[in-house]
């Protein structure tokens, strides 16, 4: 039986962690330490660190904002949440894309939704181009909610061998360095075209706007054909809603050099992130923060909200944090505990003063 003293919470992997009141207070200043260290931001201050503390050891098992400072949500996958089976995080319920979104708006009350193919991803949207642009027009008609199309930019199917150009880590184990830089350059100018290409078309088929979620997931190249990607979509489609979400805290500086703007990418964190994602014509900002399974809840929450607090000081985009498994603060599992996920989003507007989740 565990001491009243100790406070039930988790671990990064999702499991079940006591800890008492000091050991809680040196993970989230330890977490906090951490961010602030890595992305040159400042750590939390003594009032804040309190308000952490209360949220997470909170003794109700559900916390969530106060009344009057809730904030408008968006998603990512669609009605994959509700359609896929458990292989991809869903919940196995044979409905239409129709009927996934038609749930979430008048059962859910969600604020806004998306429309997603199966395998979520630019690339193989491409073909089936006019089968997303029907369903976007025909879905349309019978919402409400303002209603986006979402993909990732996953610049790693175009590579080897899923796609036509080098694969620069494989080409990277040769040694052949500039021929890896100049596979992954033509693959961001692919992706940007494909971008062009899918974006423009399902924006004049009724969508609201455009998710770029999980950008720079094949590292700093990624982020630079996501952005030219942007630009392309903002020029034949000004009044478009676009809200571009990273993949993680910190550029992956895969290619090492290339730049947007004049501006090296590779280990970009949120706060540098957000001014590139302005600069090509973004809406909105998703910053992320990626969560160590083997540290506790507190620690990893205090971390996230410290990225993402720096990001909202100098943002003149709103923001809306990457929350789900494995970010955010979030426990890595394939269903987050809802204990888990009701800290980590009170925390993110109450402390970081995120403008949606």
């Amino acid at each position: 039986m565990k001491s009243m003293s100790e406070y039930c919470t988790r671990n990064g992997d999702g499991s079940t962690l006591y800890q008492n009141k000091e050991q809680m207070m040196q993970d989230i200043r330890d977490g906090t330490a951490d961010a602030a260290d890595m992305a040159g931001v400042r750590e939390l201050n003594a009032n804040e660190i309190d308000h952490l503390f209360e949220i997470i050891s909170s003794k109700r098992r559900v916390v969530g904002v106060e009344r009057g400072r809730e904030v408008v949500l968006s998603y990512d996958v669609g009605q994959l949440d509700m359609a896929g089976d458990n292989g991809n995080s869903g919940g196995g319920i044979a409905s239409s894309r129709l009927n996934g979104a038609l749930v979430h708006e008048r059962t859910l009350c969600a604020d806004t939704f998306e429309l997603a193919h199966t395998d979520y991803s630019i690339k193989p949207v491409k073909p089936v181009i006019a089968n997303e642009m029907n369903d976007m027009e025909n879905i349309q008609n019978n919402l409400t909610i303002p209603y986006f199309y979402g993909a990732m930019p996953n610049m790693g199917l175009y590579y080897a061998p899923d796609g036509p150009y080098g694969n620069p880590a494989d080409l990277m184990r040769e040694f052949k360095i500039e021929e890896a830089q100049q596979e992954a350059e033509k693959s961001a100018v692919h992706l940007a075209r494909d971008i062009e290409y899918v974006s423009t078309r399902v924006y004049k088929a009724g969508a609201d706007g455009f998710n770029f979620d999980t950008t720079a997931s094949a590292g700093d190249a990624d982020f630079v054909g996501t952005l030219h990607g942007v630009e392309k979509l903002r020029a034949q489609c000004p009044n478009a809603y676009i809200l571009l979400g990273m993949a993680g805290e910190n550029v992956m500086g895969i290619h090492g050099e290339i730049e947007y703007d004049g501006q090296v990418v590779a280990g970009l964190f949120p706060q540098e992130q957000v001014v590139l994602a302005e600069k090509a014509g973004a809406d909105v900002f998703g910053p992320v923060a990626n969560t160590n399974t083997g540290k506790s809840l507190a620690w990893n929450l205090a971390r996230a909200v410290t990225f993402v607090r720096g990001c909202a000081d100098v943002s003149n985009l709103p923001l809306h944090v990457n929350m789900g498994m494995g970010v955010g603060g979030i426990p890595m599992a394939e269903t987050p505990p809802l204990d888990a996920v009701t800290r980590c989003s009170t925390a993110m507007v109450e402390i970081a003063k995120v403008d949606g989740i």
